[in-house]
């Protein structure tokens, strides 16, 4: 299923989906995923620990954050596809990274934790039926499709490799 099948677009998600092309959800998750972070893994490798602004996030915390929230995006999809009624929770980003502590970990590791992610991810996806993609449920307070969290998923990590690429990579 695309992008332009989801039937309501969440509040505050639609900033991720909306950076993602029209295109079948599992197309969605290999174009904007190991390959895209790849492409960037000497200028991630470059970029070190430095950061553009105080209080923001070193690359190998953005990458680490990236893995957080694909397996917690992850689960709520599953949840959802089957059919769990259960309010999840939200989590708390700044905390989750105060604690993630990737400096031990290479770039090259945290690609590779990554891409297991990302695989799993989208062998997920792939078992899911169209009616388990439309499948909804409630995160955070938003009501949110099991389609909608893929194409969220997509989008996050295309949005925060926008952000590398802006904001890091000229350092």
């Amino acid at each position: 299923m695309k992008r332009s099948e989801i039937e309501f677009m969440p509040d505050y998600f639609d900033k991720y989906i909306n950076e993602v092309d029209d295109i079948e959800i599992i197309d969605a998750l290999n174009k904007y995923g190991t390959e895209l972070l790849k492409s960037y893994r000497q200028q991630l490798i470059n970029t070190g620990n430095k950061i553009y602004a105080e209080n923001k996030w070193t690359v190998k915390e953005i990458l680490q954050h990236l893995i957080d929230c694909e397996r917690i995006f992850c689960y709520r999809a599953l949840a959802f596809a089957r059919e769990d009624k259960t309010n999840l929770p939200g989590f708390a980003e700044n905390e989750y990274a105060e604690v993630s502590d990737p400096d031990g970990r290479s770039i090259d590791d945290l690609i590779s934790d990554f891409d297991a992610s990302r695989n799993s991810t989208i062998k997920m996806f792939e078992s899911f039926n169209d009616k388990m993609l439309m499948n909804h449920g409630i995160c955070n307070n938003t009501k949110i499709s099991v389609l909608a969290i893929g194409f969220v998923i997509a989008g996050h990590t295309l949005h925060h490799m926008k952000v590398l690429h802006s904001k890091y990579f000229s350092l």
